[in-house]
C-alpha cells in the first residue's frame, strides 16, 4: 500500500474520531441543559396576621309557656317589647334590632317511662331578636348581661355572639403576597444550601385560607372560620415550584 493511500485513511480516521468526541461532548452538553431545565424545588409559603373582629351577631330569645295559647302569646308579647327596651336602653341602636317571627311548639305530656304522648298539655312560644353592630365589645358585654331580666320574670335566653371580620377580601391579596414572598426565600435557602440557585416560577397554587382563635392550632384541609372569639389568627398559604438553575 503507498503511503498516500496510508495517509490518507489516517486522516479520515483521526477525523471521524473527533467528529465522534465532538458528538458526544455536544449530546453531553444539551442533555445535562435539558436535565438542569427540568429540575425544580416546590416550597410552602405562609403569611399569619392577628386580626380583630368589626361586626358582631348575637340573639336573645323571649319564651312564654301556657296551657292555653292565648295565655301564652299575651305573656310574650308582653315580653318582647320589654327585651327590646332593655337593649335600646343599653345604648343599641333600635335600627341594629331585628324581630322575628314567632315560633309555636306543642307541649305533649309524657308517659310513665318518659316518653311523649300525643296529648297537648300547653304551647310554648319564643320570639328572637337579633342585633348586628359593629360596636363589638359593647355587644360582648350586654350578650353576658342580659339574663338578669330573668329576676323580671322574662324568661330570656342569650345565645353565644357571632364575630366576624368583613375585610378578609382586601386582607387576603395582601397576605398571599407575604405567603409568596416567604415561599420563595424558603427556596433560595434550600438551593443554595446545594450550590444551586432558582429561576422563574413554574408553577403556583394558593392553598386553603385558616381564620382560627387566637393561638389556636386548629386547622382544616377545608379551611375554617371561627366565629367564637373577638381576636383571631388569619394565615394564608401559597405552594410554589420554582426552577433550578
Amino acid at each position: 500500500m503507498s503511503d498516500e493511500r496510508k495517509n490518507r485513511w489516517f486522516n479520515s480516521g483521526v477525523a471521524l474520531a473527533i467528529g465522534l468526541i465532538l458528538s458526544s461532548l455536544i449530546f453531553g452538553w444539551f442533555y445535562s441543559t435539558s436535565k438542569r431545565g427540568d429540575e425544580s424545588i416546590t416550597v410552602t409559603g405562609s403569611a399569619k396576621r392577628r386580626i380583630s373582629s368589626d361586626l358582631v351577631v348575637w340573639s336573645a330569645g323571649i319564651s312564654a309557656e301556657a296551657p292555653q295559647l292565648s295565655d301564652a302569646y299575651r305573656t310574650l308579647s308582653a315580653n318582647v317589647p320589654k327585651l327590646k327596651q332593655y337593649l335600646i336602653g343599653k345604648g343599641i341602636p333600635e335600627e341594629q334590632l331585628t324581630v322575628s317571627s314567632i315560633t309555636t311548639t306543642a307541649v305533649k305530656r309524657q308517659d310513665a317511662n318518659g316518653g311523649e304522648t300525643q296529648e297537648i298539655i300547653g304551647y310554648q312560644l319564643t320570639q328572637q331578636i337579633e342585633v348586628r353592630s359593629v360596636d363589638v365589645q359593647k355587644i360582648a358585654q350586654i350578650s353576658r348581661e342580659a339574663t338578669e331580666l330573668i329576676d323580671q320574670g322574662i324568661l330570656v335566653e342569650s345565645k353565644s355572639p357571632q364575630y366576624y371580620y368583613t375585610k378578609i377580601g382586601d386582607l387576603k391579596i395582601e397576605m398571599l403576597g407575604e405567603a409568596s414572598k416567604d415561599a420563595k426565600e424558603r427556596a433560595e435557602r434550600i438551593a443554595s444550601s446545594t450550590g444551586n440557585s432558582i429561576g422563574s416560577v413554574k408553577s403556583a397554587k394558593m392553598g386553603v385560607l385558616q381564620i382560627t382563635a387566637a393561638d389556636s392550632t386548629d386547622v382544616s384541609d377545608y379551611g375554617t372560620y371561627d366565629t367564637s372569639t373577638i381576636e383571631k389568627d388569619m394565615t394564608a398559604v401559597v405552594n410554589v415550584s420554582f426552577a433550578v438553575r
